[in-house]
């Protein structure tokens, strides 16, 4: 090899190197830039669509419980909305069944939200909920009974986290 292809095989790599980096650069920018992003709730009735920033779900948080979070494996100050007066504020009644689409693309349908322990947190600890802290919005019970191993993940399976947007199935 000479030093001219040598010096064309290092600028070939130097051009795809930078161009790498660039494209890495951007990939990490609009990562750090999600949580700009996820600001908005959709809530979903038929052919209707709502859209509820999440700072308008904040102001609207009157319910603050502390209880164990599992996950995290301490007590949280929780703070957020009765989550069936939010259903029934929207809806007009609870839904038979919800389907929920998180942030990063899980979906799940679940049914009886007729029920006054679930709790729609839009603060943890006195700071909005973020993306990295599962958030804007998460659902979790209020309450649960002495029987709940709390150390079993899989009983709270029904928690639901980054919430995006939320459908009524009637």
């Amino acid at each position: 090899m000479n030093a001219v292809t040598s010096i064309v095989a290092i600028r070939g790599f130097t051009h795809h190197f930078l161009k790498a980096s660039a494209v890495c650069f951007l990939l990490l920018l609009s990562w750090l830039c999600m949580p700009a992003y996820a600001q908005a709730l959709s809530v979903i009735n038929g052919e209707k669509t709502t859209t509820l920033s999440t700072d308008e779900l904040r102001q609207q948080s009157t319910t603050t419980v502390t209880l164990f979070d599992p996950f995290q494996g301490r007590e949280v100050a929780m703070r957020g909305l009765e989550f069936r007066r939010f259903l029934i504020d929207q809806f007009g009644e609870v839904p038979p069944a919800l389907h929920f689409t998180a942030w990063d693309d899980y979906e799940v349908t679940l049914s009886g939200w007729d029920d006054p322990k679930w709790l729609m947190v839009t603060e943890e600890d006195g700071e909005p909920l973020t993306l990295r802290s599962r958030g804007p919005l998460r659902l979790v019970e209020q309450s649960y009974d002495d029987q709940r191993d709390i150390e079993n993940l899989r009983e709270f399976n029904d928690w639901i986290w980054m919430i995006r947007s939320i459908e009524a199935q009637w």
